[in-house]
């Protein structure tokens, strides 16, 4: 991609509207364009890196409660403490043969190489509201720092030596270790099809500098013995990139193949298939009184802070039956504790500073599909999805987390003639770390963030919202 013609404002609306004109980065979608990247002061920065290695270190400490739960283990060093339940949350609704596979020791150790949380910029700081394995945006995010590039220069978030593009293949490439050209395979699923041409563009940029790398559609990927095969040409393929949600596996035809594949071709996928690692419901597992001992005992010490720093107060909403002298772990109403979940129907406009979304493992886990803001709720939509998460438990829990609300910004954006103005709305995060698994350390890569008209208080991405990349404000800010 050359450089944007630059007005005097920054990035000119002639070079947005001809750059996505000329590349669409997902299928169907538009959003509004900026002159400039979104500033990032240096304090803000240094949180955002804190953010991704604690998202690390959760990943591993996460994995060792998972693994210890479901051997019925103890979770501590010198005091007996073993927690069953956290296995059964983590693992309900899943099929058989995907939690053995998730438990097989091959992939012990593993975690996604792409880790993105969702952060809001709150009056406080940082709140972090999910962390995904899984995330879209990767090409879109790499796309915007090369676009403002001509603007910005080193200042972008994730510009240097290296920049995402490449930096995404060399983590792709430790999945293969022993190979010195390795084919990746880009596998995204119909379900996912929305991501398509951001990887597409990915694979397309990698391929000009000479590396062996395509998106397919799974079907277009056979086993061939132990090996996975392209169907057209019978290539073998040395890595495969997983862009499909692990709820939509009846519909991924290799499924079955990948579940029970050795463990070299096992380690060969990318993210690990390990539903456990997908759950948002891991978020209120990390404020659970029980394991408050444990997470001390298994994160560094900085990242327990950030985590607590960071992680709005979240609850499982499990419809157990409780003894008389039993209350449920959830916020109190009216001043008092709850013993079902239908009391907090009962909760006034301000205790409804609340969200209720479907943990994971369904069709509604993403893009805010399944997300109900009580104070921004009817009080029947309210009690609706109280039900909805009541009636789901079984096979999928909700969460329940308190709303932290992001503060205003301002931030310049143009018309669609081309006339700038200044978007007053609330901004969404979503920093890219890439894993380095031989250091054990999480690199920041990328940040999009994604500003949303101010009355919009769930923050995704839509069309009225404009979709930036970040730059650190002590790098230099905008170059004319």
């Amino acid at each position: 991609m050359s450089n944007p013609v630059n007005s005097p404002h920054g990035l000119s609306y002639e070079a947005a509207l001809q750059a996505f004109s000329d590349q669409s980065l997902f299928e169907n979608k538009t959003w509004r364009y900026s002159p400039e990247a979104f500033e990032l002061t240096a304090k803000q920065v240094a949180e955002v890196e804190l953010i991704g290695q604690a998202c690390y270190d959760f990943y591993r400490a996460h994995e060792v409660l998972y693994v210890r739960s479901a051997t019925g283990k103890n979770l501590l060093r010198n005091r007996e403490l073993k927690a069953p339940w956290v296995a059964e949350y983590l693992d309900r609704g899943k099929p058989a043969a995907l939690i053995e596979h998730a438990r097989s020791k091959a992939l012990r150790g593993t975690t996604p190489m792409v880790i993105r949380p969702d952060l809001l910029i709150t009056e406080d700081g940082f709140a972090m509201t999910e962390i995904d394995s899984v995330p879209g945006g990767i090409g879109l995010t790499a796309f915007l720092n090369r676009l403002y590039t001509g603007v910005h220069g080193e200042a972008l978030i994730g510009a240097g030596d290296q920049d995402m593009v490449e930096a995404f293949y060399a983590v792709l490439c430790c999945r293969a270790p022993a190979v010195n050209d390795p084919y990746i395979a880009i596998l995204v699923s119909d379900e996912a099809a929305t991501y398509r041409p951001e990887m597409e563009w990915i694979a397309e940029q990698l391929r000009v500098l000479g590396r062996r790398v395509h998106v397919f559609h799974p079907d277009e990927v056979v086993p061939q013995g132990e090996s996975m095969c392209v169907r057209s040409d019978s290539q073998p393929v040395d890595v495969i990139y997983r862009f499909w949600e692990l709820f939509d596996l009846d519909n991924v035809s290799i499924a079955e193949h990948l579940l029970k594949a050795e463990p070299e071709a096992q380690v060969s996928l990318t993210p690990p298939m390990r539903p456990f690692q997908e759950e948002k419901l891991s978020l209120a597992l990390f404020h659970h009184h029980a394991l408050e001992d444990f997470w001390k005992e298994n994160l560094p010490k900085a990242s327990y802070r950030v985590l607590k720093r960071v992680i709005p107060r979240t609850w499982v909403m499990d419809p157990v039956e409780l003894p008389p002298n039993a209350v449920l772990d959830a916020p109190f109403i009216g001043g008092k504790p709850i013993v079902n979940w239908s009391q907090l129907g009962e909760a006034g406009k301000k205790e409804r500073n609340l969200i209720i979304k479907i943990s994971g493992f369904h069709e509604s886990a993403w893009g805010a599909r399944s997300v109900t803001l009580g104070s921004d709720s009817s009080r029947a939509e309210w009690d609706g999805a109280i039900q909805q998460a009541v009636t789901m438990a079984d096979t999928s829990l909700h969460i329940l987390q308190v709303y932290e609300k992001p503060r205003r910004l301002r931030h310049p954006v143009y018309r669609t003639d081309g006339s700038i103005y200044q978007m007053e709305g609330r901004m969404r995060l979503c920093p890219y770390y890439f894993v380095n698994e031989a250091e054990q350390r999480a690199d920041l890569q990328g940040a999009l963030a994604t500003l949303c008209p101010a009355d919009k208080k769930i923050i995704h991405g839509m069309k009225d919202a404009a979709l930036l990349p970040c730059v650190a404000a002590e790098s230099g800010g905008r170059r004319d």
